[in-house]
């Protein structure tokens, strides 16, 4: 009988145990973290605010959400400052930030920024209403008004040089993307140039209201925009929108998590095995984390990552050489 009545005891003191060990884990961690996003209505807002729940929900006694801000020039910043945990940038502004070039902070590397883990390409498309008649880049008119989403987005950073490239001139606007697809159908606007991960909340929500035009590029402006800018090519699957009928060409620039690089290791290493481990969950949340998956982690060349998440990557068998750890 003494045998049997210690079984209880023995089980009780190995959790006991555990959680002590977890508790122990977690000294240092945040009690919450904040992912900076971007605007409401574009990719960025959706799939951060999702990826925040989910990691909160996994984490436990823990809360996190996504915060609306200007995009990624504006989420290194704020990571480097440490006014947030977490934030989504693509490589292009990350090049800029790391360089001491970013337009936010001219002179200033930003050295408390830390890669985590990849996320998924953001293609550069054109949208505008189909009884405008564009329909390809070289038709849009001189002085025509075209929005770029949210001042200091990468949309906003990159997709003006990259028409003033192409030999369009145009007058430029900024705004939310929900808020630029209203006046794009309220003929405030010509033409909207959207760099965001597909498909677009707020192209999707116009091919609803109206009808419209998804603008490729052609196989020469593709190339023109590669030689020019950190972008590469791209196409768009027919699937990603009821307006297209056969892939669309486009460019595009891949975007990685960031962290700030003073987090606690092991608490950026959770927040990395979560999200690579779930990837069922990511897709619940936007299509687009179907390319949020560990092989895609040699996409980022210019951000050092984060031990915490290096250390899972190496564990698993995708080698980040001891030069690119922070």
């Amino acid at each position: 009988m003494k045998k049997f009545a210690l079984l209880p005891l023995a089980a009780a003191t190995v959790m006991m145990a555990a959680a002590t060990q977890a508790v122990a884990d977690r000294d240092g961690w945040p009690e919450s973290f904040t992912m900076g996003t971007a605007s409401q209505g574009g990719t960025y807002y959706i799939y951060g605010s999702g990826w925040a729940n989910l990691i909160a929900d996994e984490l436990g006694d823990m809360s996190g959400g996504g915060e609306v801000t200007g995009g990624p020039t504006q989420n290194l910043a704020l990571v480097h400052n440490g006014d947030i945990s977490f934030g989504m940038a693509t490589m292009g502004p990350a090049t800029d930030a790391v360089a001491g070039e970013s337009p936010l902070a001219p002179g200033v590397p930003m050295d408390n920024v830390c890669a985590m883990f990849p996320m998924y390409e953001t293609p550069f498309s054109i949208t505008a209403l189909s009884n405008s008649d564009i329909t390809s880049i070289s038709e849009i008119p001189d002085g025509a008004r075209i929005g770029f989403g949210p001042s200091g987005s990468t949309s906003d950073t990159y997709f003006p040089a990259i028409l003033e490239e192409l030999g369009i001139d145009f007058e430029r606007r900024n705004g939310g993307w929900t808020d630029l697809g209203g006046q794009l159908q309220d003929g405030l606007l010509d033409v909207i140039a959207f760099a965001a991960g597909i498909p677009i909340p707020a192209v999707s929500q116009l091919e609803v209201q109206t009808d419209v035009n998804i603008i490729e590029f052609t196989e020469e402006e593709q190339q023109a925009a590669i030689d020019a800018f950190p972008v590469s090519e791209f196409m768009i699957p027919a699937d990603t929108y009821e307006t297209l009928e056969e892939d669309a060409r486009a460019v595009s620039m891949w975007n990685f998590a960031i962290a700030r690089c003073d987090l606690p290791e092991d608490f950026v290493y959770e927040v990395t095995r979560i999200t690579m481990e779930n990837n069922d969950k990511m897709m619940d949340v936007h299509r687009s984390a179907a390319t949020t998956i560990p092989e895609n982690v040699v996409h980022n060349t210019v951000m050092p990552f984060h031990p915490g998440a290096a250390r899972w990557f190496n564990e698993n068998g995708y080698e980040i050489d001891d030069d690119m750890i922070n």
